[in-house]
């Protein structure tokens, strides 16, 4: 049996894998441990390449935590102090 993917169901099947599920939880903690670093600051152009390059490995990881956020229904965005 396949589960189709859809709008309203996506997030909470990412917090059902990668949150409820241990052996998902297991994995999310592997994928932010290999692919969020922090940005190189030396080496010119370079650095900034692989800044990027790190963002861009970054941003995958990100994508699967708001999900799990959004089922969690926590807001991403943080609240302006007044």
């Amino acid at each position: 049996m396949t589960i189709r993917l859809t709008p309203e169901n996506r997030a909470e099947l990412y917090r059902q894998i990668f949150e409820v599920d241990q052996r998902g939880a297991a994995i999310l903690e592997d994928l932010v441990r290999m692919f969020s670093k922090a940005a190189v600051t030396e080496g010119g152009i370079d650095a900034v390449l692989k800044t990027y390059h790190r963002m861009g490995q970054a941003e995958v990881v990100q994508h699967i935590i708001r999900q799990i956020n959004r089922a969690n229904n926590i807001d991403d965005q943080p609240q302006e102090q007044p």
